[in-house]
Formats: structure tokens, sequence, C-alpha cells
């Protein structure tokens, strides 16, 4: 019998894929929950919209605030604690801005997740985008 392409490579044994997985939440979070928090009242997170200007003012998660990734530089971030967690998102899964984003936070010492999906995700699971000047 012919192997598929997807079975091609055995899956990894049991014990690895859920060491694998289980590691996933450590490094994202998904627009649910970032949405859950914000309608909670209460993130514990700071928001990051790392695409340029103009995208983040054609349409943004509410609650974010734009840090394109290439300005994500310490001294922008002075004003938050250490401890600050930060979430940072960018068009979505098509693009690496919100890993670029994520790496040089984590390389400045500062926690950091991914929110995967993106302004893609969020629009697809129904959220409203706001755009500069309201929504």
């Amino acid at each position: 019998m012919m192997t598929s392409p997807v079975s091609a490579v055995p899956a990894a044994p049991s014990d690895r894929a859920l060491a694998h997985f289980s590691a996933a939440f450590e490094y994202e979070t998904d627009c649910a929950d970032v949405h859950a928090a914000f309608e909670g009242g209460h993130p514990d997170f700071v928001l990051f919209d790392v695409r340029g200007p103009a995208l983040y003012a054609a349409g943004h998660v509410p609650g974010a605030l734009n840090m394109p990734h290439a300005k994500l530089v310490e001294v922008k971030l002075r004003d938050y604690p250490m401890d600050t967690l930060f979430v940072v998102y960018c068009a979505g899964p098509h693009c690496n801005g919100a890993h670029r984003g994520a790496a040089r936070l984590a390389g400045l010492g500062r926690p950091v997740k991914l929110m995967i999906g993106g302004v893609r995700g969020w629009v697809d699971e129904g959220y409203a985008l706001v755009k500069d000047g309201g929504a």
C-alpha cells in the first residue's frame, strides 16, 4: 500500500507530541482568549499591533497599541515593568511580523506571546476591528 504525503513521515510518539503541543501555550494565545480578556475588562497584558501605522489606522483589534516590530526597543518599553506580558499580532498567518516582534521582545528579556491568526483570525472569529477615529 502506498503512503500519502501526510503519513510519509511518521507522527511523533504521543509523549513528544504532548510536550510539543502543550509548550505552544507558553508562546501563543488566540483571538478568542484576547477578546475574552478585553470583554472581561481586566486584560493582564499589553496588546501590540506590530504592523505599520497605516495598516493599524485602517483596522486594528480594540485595545491594541500600535508598535511596529522594528520600533520595539528598550527605550519605547521603559514605562512598562519588566514582568509586563506583551501579546503581539500582525496581519495573519501569511505575515511574520508578529514573530519578528515577539523575537525582539524576548531578546529584550520581556515576556511575550503571539496572538495566532492576527487580524485575519480576529475577523474570521467574527470580532470587529476599530479604525482610527472610530469603529
